[in-house]
């Protein structure tokens, strides 16, 4: 199988904040790709029904993306909730033709099954929590391929917040609260990147936890 590029997707360089799409790939040109490719990249990537999307993460975005997965961690650990971070890994379906690599995902709720240091991960059970940075490319075609499978939540940044979407049922709607966290508003997730405009995400961290503390009194 070939596919016909100016140059391999391997030695295309793409600058940060941006993104490419390629069209007309199979499944099979889409596994060959990542194999290509390899998992020592920056970029990420998403498939779905022959079009792979190749991104580029900004500083921004990954200043963002970190911070809310900081902030998911502080969250998990004072509310004495289980937590596994996977990152950026790669979530293939072939039988939904599609693959995807998140910002940040998380299991909470499911973290009891994927307990272990390199856990066997059943290919139908999806993050519980997924984080999205509206900045190289938007999330909102993104949404059906999150929803195939069953995640329940996405936290999606853009424009200077963030937004909790249900992605439950057929249509996807905007929460007030997290589902993994429901004592959580976007407002307050909006207040914490607002203050690490002008703190560090150390700061940040210590007042999620403050208000962590408040809950129970």
């Amino acid at each position: 199988m070939t596919i016909t590029l100016a140059a391999p997707l391997n030695q295309i360089v793409l600058s940060p904040g941006s993104a490419m799409t390629v069209s007309g790939l199979t499944w099979q040109h889409y596994q060959l790709l990542l194999e290509e490719l390899g998992d020592d990249r920056a970029t990420r990537l998403t498939y779905s029904n022959g079009v792979l999307e190749i991104r580029m993460p900004s500083q921004l975005h990954e200043i963002i993306n970190r911070l809310l997965s900081k902030i998911i961690f502080a969250l998990a650990e004072e509310l004495e909730l289980e937590s596994v971070d996977l990152g950026s890994t790669t979530w293939n379906r072939e039988d939904l033709d599609q693959g995807i690599e998140p910002d940040s995902c998380f299991f909470i709720q499911n973290a009891h099954r994927v307990q272990g240091i390199n856990p066997d991960i059943p290919s139908d059970l999806p993050p519980d929590l997924v984080v999205e940075v509206d900045i190289a490319s938007a999330s909102d075609r993104k949404l059906a391929i999150y929803q195939a499978p069953g995640v329940p939540e996405l936290w999606v940044y853009g424009k200077g917040r963030v937004k909790i979407l249900d992605l439950r049922g057929e249509q996807v709607t905007e929460a007030e609260r997290s589902l993994a966290f429901p004592a959580i508003a976007s407002e307050q997730l909006h207040a914490w990147i607002v203050l690490r405009e002008r703190e560090t995400d150390l700061m940040v961290v210590k007042t999620v936890r403050q208000f962590c503390k408040t809950l129970g009194q």
